[in-house]
C-alpha cells in the first residue's frame, strides 16, 4: 500500500500511518502549492492521498492516478477536488468537518471586533510612537450592541456564530436553504439574501463554494449593504466578486470588510492591499492547535479507514461505494 502526502501533517498523525506498514511518502513542501503536473509526477502510484484545500485535484489528475482509492482532504471545505469525476472512478473522498467550527466562529467574531474598533490601525499607530496621550475622537469605531448581524450561510460554522451573538446584544437574520432551528431559538429571523444585505449592520459569510455560490456577492448584492455595514469573509474567496468589493471598499459603498481567504489564493491584488478600510488575513481561520491537530487526526483516520475496507467516518461521497 502506498500512501502520499502531499503536505506534512503533524508528527503523532504521521507515525500512525508508518505503523500500518505502508509505503508513506511525503512530498516536500516546495512549492507550497503543487501544480498539477507536479501531483501527478509525485503520486502516480498512490493507493491514498492526503491532501489540503491548496491542491486542485483535477479530472486530469484523477485520470493519472490509475491506483488511487481515497483522498483524504485534511480541510472541511472540497471544492478543490473534482468529487463528481473521482465518484465516477470509484474514488473516496473525505474531509473533516465539526472539529474546526468554534475555532472558526470565534475567530469570526474576532475579525468583526477588530474591524469596527480599528484594532489593528490602532496597533500600528501605537508601534509607530505615535500615542501621544488620550484623546475624545481618537479611533473612534463602532459598538455591536443594538446592531443587526447576517449570517449567509447558516450551517455548523455559520450557526456558531449566530449563537454567540446575544452575549453582544445584536438582532440576528440569517440566510440558508434550510431552516434553523437553534438559531431561531434565540431569536434569529430567516430572510431572503437581499433582505438580509439591506438590514444588516455586519454581514458574514459561511456558504461552501459551489456553481450556485460563486460570486453571490457581487456588484447587485454589495450595493444593497448599508454605507455604514461591514463585510466578513471566513468562508471561500470566490463567493465574493474581488473585482466588484474592490469598487466598493474603494468608493466607501459599505464602511469595511475583513478577508480572511481571497478570489485568487494566496494572490491578493496590490489595490486591495493598499485599502485602509479592509483587514487581510492569511487563510487561518482555523488555525487553533486544538483545531489544527483534529483536522491533522480525522485526515487520517479517514484515509485509514478507507485503505482498510471500512467507511471512513467522513466519506463525502458515499454513492462512491454503490459503484
Amino acid at each position: 500500500m502506498r500512501v502520499v502526502l502531499l503536505h506534512h501533517l503533524f508528527d503523532e498523525d504521521e507515525r500512525k500511518l508508518t505503523a500500518k506498514g505502508w509505503d508513506i511518502v511525503v512530498r516536500e513542501e516546495s512549492p507550497l502549492i503543487p501544480t498539477e503536473d507536479e501531483i501527478i509526477e509525485f503520486a502516480h502510484k498512490a493507493d491514498g492521498l492526503v491532501t489540503f484545500l491548496t491542491d486542485r485535484i483535477t479530472p486530469r489528475v484523477l485520470d493519472n492516478l490509475t491506483h488511487l482509492r481515497i483522498i483524504a482532504n485534511c480541510a472541511v471545505g472540497y471544492d478543490n477536488i473534482d468529487v463528481d469525476y473521482a465518484t465516477q472512478k470509484g474514488i473516496m473522498v473525505t474531509n473533516t468537518p465539526d472539529v474546526l467550527t468554534n475555532a472558526v466562529a470565534e475567530y469570526t467574531w474576532g475579525l468583526i471586533l477588530a474591524l469596527v474598533r480599528h484594532i489593528p490601525a490602532a496597533d500600528r499607530f501605537t508601534r509607530a510612537g505615535k500615542f501621544n496621550g488620550w484623546q475624545l475622537d481618537l479611533f473612534l469605531g463602532d459598538e455591536l450592541a443594538g446592531k443587526t448581524l447576517g449570517i449567509v450561510g447558516a450551517g455548523r460554522i455559520g450557526t456558531a456564530v449566530g449563537l454567540k451573538a446575544p452575549g453582544f446584544q445584536m438582532s440576528l437574520l440569517y440566510y440558508d436553504k434550510q431552516r434553523n432551528v437553534k438559531l431561531e431559538s434565540i431569536g434569529a429571523r430567516s430572510c431572503n439574501l437581499h433582505e438580509l444585505l439591506q438590514a444588516s449592520d455586519i454581514v458574514t459569510l459561511h456558504l461552501p463554494l459551489t456553481r450556485e455560490t460563486y460570486h453571490i456577492i457581487g456588484e447587485a448584492e454589495l450595493s444593497l449593504m448599508k454605507p455604514t455595514a461591514y463585510l466578513i469573509n471566513t468562508a471561500r474567496g470566490p463567493i465574493i466578486d474581488e473585482h466588484a468589493l474592490i469598487n466598493c471598499l474603494t468608493t466607501n459603498c459599505i464602511k469595511g470588510a475583513a478577508l480572511d481567504v481571497y478570489e485568487y489564493e494566496p494572490y491578493v491584488p496590490e489595490v486591495l492591499r493598499k485599502l485602509s478600510n479592509v483587514l487581510l488575513l492569511p487563510h487561518i481561520g482555523s488555525a487553533t492547535y486544538k483545531a489544527r491537530q483534529l483536522m491533522s487526526h480525522a485526515t487520517v483516520t479517514n484515509l485509514i479507514a478507507g485503505l482498510e475496507g471500512k467507511i471512513p467516518p467522513n466519506l463525502i461521497n458515499p454513492s462512491v461505494l454503490e459503484e
